[in-house]
């Protein structure tokens, strides 16, 4: 089913995207059909409609595009010759008009805008339209379609040269100036990060190599804002101290980090002869001032004398050049002249030096800002992280938001989350994600000497600072390895000092996990080991809530959950439905004789026969003590009592062995079922069950460890119970309290015994024969006794009288009073082995 909707989907697609070329097919072919018999008015009109309505489409569609495909370049220059080549015909009836010229200018355009290869099929579909033209409108027992290529050959020609000279000159100078544009933009964006990292808003080049692609581009960005802030407040204190001190230049000059050269960050003045720098930190007035630490003034300057940042003479007279410190590091210099021959005085100092700070003072609080956001975007990150795995309930969806965080605070090109049995010391290499990795999800390995078994055991991620070298270090084992990649650093998932296992990421780019990424990938980390944590629990909690603790079937409350969709099921699409009840045959003898814990182990193998018994649709539940129940679909009676039989017959194979108060024990019981099936015994689950139910009591009565399937007559005849038997020999004194408990149970009733419906065992036992059974241990011990069955609990099944030697099994037994179903007895209790 999944392959032919996947194939509906992809037919759908290829049509969707191939429409408007079949649309200009189709019109083509009216444009021929037209040239060679006009057609009426009406048909031509609908096809200029659609003609016109394809083309403003396609049209609009390419115009919204800011690269457009080949396939959209084609589509356009397609729709483009067909209305060129309907225009031409309509205006001079043929292709040897005036207007034929008009498709030169198409084809120059096509081959302008669109791809290369999208302009040569265009120009190879025009040739082949005109030819098809020519040919259709030449008269009957004209020449062929050879001589209307040869006819359509100026024409032709005329296109290839357009075309060429369009492909050629046009788009070479259109790739000029994108490469000149991409050139100043470039130089652009790396003048900008240099002032960036002049002013301490961007880390060092490596660390910014080695930034992921979301966070370098959220660096940049913030750099720039902080870049075009810090120019803007510069400016206006330049500009404020020229107007103020009447200054012909105020520039500040910033040194770069090797301290050799300056640049101009800043400057206002009217000169035309300013120069660009950088500047070698030792010329002139500059390395006055940086030799010094401290302002140069020099005033009287001659004409012409010559000052670094002019090109040529300059025109000042006076000039002064103030240090710049930053927490009492140089980090520029401040230049100021003017034209007049007038010193600076101390009060024009002050002024400057404040301008200086007041500098200093706005690239410190950009600096912090920028901070500030970069630290937003980063608990940004690690905000949606956390609310992603907390919203995550279950391993897989806490792995998979996890990689999906870690993709998001850096650029992961391989991630892999393994889990740790701390029981068994191993290693699962639970979900991985990158190309060609598939094969490393699910391959266990052993606690060794590798990166993701010491980052455990030292509770630190490794290998320092996420430079990995595959010669020498090893992630999983020397077999089971990842891609090659030159950066991966393993983090551990710890709750409580307790170890759940290891997030792997791997980049392809060095340095691709800096300190910054690191930090913020161990705090993911955590919040990724508390979210793995609490989805076991709350796993666990579902397996407590639906599971029997013993069997790990399912219990009680979730059986009657599935009991109702499986019936509903049934109901709807009219299918069969049977309900097994199974009961051990004498198990309070078993409790009674070997204890308890031998009781839970037997309990605890059927519950393992009916495990392997049942099919992958079947629902398998412990109601309570060692009552089993079995809800198979698409079954009818004869199919549930064969998988009866198989059950019945494999418990009655099977030999417990566990530890009993005396010593070993050895043990062997059987089983009763009962069988019941939709709709025959009931549409209901009260009433399938009751009808199970009532047939195992017949597979008790008649001897026990045996199947028997629901019939009218099994309820008939439990409607009148019969007479307790006359000269049954009373119980013994030691069961007088079982006795009395089995009176008080509400809801017992005694049943004939249908054998149309009862398949015994193979070989029946005699009556009285004891159902576990013990085989002579080389230990000694009693075996087990003979007797009746465990008192079940009030409201579910009284246990049968016990049968004096010689009894028919098939006989009537006594019961203290009609039962009610097991669900509905308020006052039901637990079974003894429960």
């Amino acid at each position: 089913m999944a392959n032919l909707v996947l194939a509906v989907l992809t037919a759908r697609r290829i049509a969707r995207n191939a429409a408007p070329l079949a649309c200009a097919l189709a019109l083509g072919g009216l444009v021929v059909l037209d040239a060679a018999t006009p057609l009426p008015p009406l048909a031509a009109a609908a096809a200029l409609l659609v003609l016109l309505a394809a083309l403003v489409q396609q049209a609009r569609r390419r115009a919204a595009a800011i690269e457009a495909s080949a396939l959209l370049d084609l589509e356009v220059g397609a729709l483009l010759v067909v209305a060129t080549f309907a225009a031409v015909l309509r205006l001079d009836g043929s292709l040897d008009g005036d207007a034929h010229a008009a498709l030169y200018v198409v084809i120059a355009l096509v081959s302008a805008f669109a791809r290369p290869g999208a302009s040569l099929l265009v120009a190879i579909s025009a040739a082949a339209l005109e030819i098809a033209v020519r040919s259709a409108a030449a008269p009957r027992g004209a020449p062929s379609l050879l001589d209307a290529a040869r006819a359509a050959a100026p024409h032709i020609g005329f296109m290839a040269v357009f075309s060429l000279l369009n492909a050629t000159i046009l788009r070479a100078e259109i790739g000029r100036v994108r490469k000149a544009s991409h050139t100043r933009l470039q130089a652009e964006i790396e003048r900008l990060r240099d002032d960036a990292r002049s002013y301490r808003l961007l880390s060092a080049p490596a660390q910014a190599r080695g930034a992921g692609a979301g966070q370098k581009g959220d660096d940049e960005r913030l750099a720039r804002s902080g870049v075009e802030e810090i120019h803007q407040s510069v400016l206006f204190a330049l500009r404020l101290l020229r107007e103020s001190l009447d200054l012909y230049t105020a520039v500040l000059l910033w040194q770069n980090d090797a301290g050799t050269h300056l640049r101009i960050s800043e400057l206002a003045s009217d000169a035309p002869n300013l120069s660009e720098g950088p500047f070698l930190s030792g010329d002139g007035v500059f390395g006055a001032a940086i030799t010094q630490r401290a302002p140069v003034v020099l005033g009287g300057l001659k004409p012409g004398y010559k000052l670094p940042y002019y090109v040529g003479p300059s025109p000042v007279r006076a000039v002064c050049a103030l240090p710049v410190f930053e927490h009492g590091q140089l980090r520029g210099v401040l230049v100021v002249d003017r034209v007049e021959d007038r010193p600076f005085s101390p009060r024009e100092l002050e002024l400057i030096d404040e301008a200086c700070r007041y500098a200093v003072r706005a690239i410190q609080n950009e600096r912090v800002f920028v901070q500030l956001e970069r630290a937003k975007v980063e608990q940004g990150k690690l905000y949606r992280a956390a609310e992603g795995l907390g919203a995550a309930t279950t391993e897989a969806g806490v792995i998979e938001a996890g990689v999906t965080s870690a993709r998001e605070i850096t650029s992961v090109d391989f991630a892999a989350v393994t889990l740790y049995d701390e029981a068994q010391k191993v290693h699962e290499i639970r979900a991985v994600s990158g190309d060609g990795v598939a094969e490393l999800t699910g391959q266990r390995f052993r606690h060794n000497a590798g990166l993701v078994s010491m980052v455990l055991q030292n509770r630190h991620p490794l290998p320092y600072r996420g430079e990995y070298d595959e010669k020498r270090q090893i992630v999983f084992t020397r077999r089971v390895t990842p891609p090659s990649m030159p950066s991966i650093i393993v983090l551990p998932l710890v709750v409580h000092d307790r170890p759940l296992g290891t997030l792997v990421l791997g980049s392809r780019r060095r340095a691709a996990f800096t300190d910054s990424v690191r930090s913020t990938l161990e705090v993911l980390a955590s919040h990724m080991a508390v979210s793995l944590s609490n989805a076991r629990m709350v796993r666990r909690l579902e397996e407590l809530a639906t599971m029997d603790g013993l069997t790990g079937l399912l219990n009680k409350r979730a059986m009657l959950e599935v009991a109702d969709q499986k019936i509903t099921a049934a109901r709807r699409f009219s299918r069969r439905l049977s309900v097994l009840v199974t009961d051990i045959d004498h198990f309070k003898k078993v409790n009674d004789t070997y204890g308890h814990d031998v009781g839970d182990v037997i309990i605890k193998g059927l519950g393992d026969v009916l495990r392997r018994a049942k099919r992958t649709t079947d629902a398998v539940a412990r109601f309570g003590g060692e009552e089993f129940v079995v809800i198979c679909e698409e079954t009818d009676a004869r199919g549930a009592m064969l998988l009866a039989e198989r059950v019945r017959e494999e418990l009655g194979r099977t030999t417990f062995h566990a530890a009993g108060s005396n010593g070993p024990v050895q043990c062997q019981v059987t089983c009763s079922i009962g069988i019941a099936t939709y709709p025959e015994a009931g549409s209901t689950w009260e009433e399938l069950f009751k009808a199970a139910d009532e047939s195992l009591y017949v597979s008790k009565r008649s001897g026990r460890n045996r199947s028997t399937a629901w019939s009218p007559s099994v309820r008939s005849n439990s409607a009148h119970p019969p007479a307790a038997e006359a000269g049954a020999p009373a119980k013994p004194a030691a069961d007088a309290g079982a006795a009395a408990r089995h009176a008080a149970d509400a809801g017992a009733a005694a049943r004939h015994v249908p054998p149309a419906t009862t398949r015994p065992a193979a070989a029946k036992p005699a009556a009285g024969t004891p159902a576990p059974q013990r085989r002579p241990p080389a230990a000694g011990g009693a075996p087990a006794p003979s007797g009746q069955d465990g008192a079940p609990p009030a409201g579910k099944r009284a246990a049968a009288t016990s049968q004096a030697p010689g009894k028919a099994p098939g006989e009537a037994e006594p019961r203290s009073k009609p039962r009610r179903p097991p669900e509905l007895d308020p006052t039901s209790k637990p079974k003894t082995a429960a």
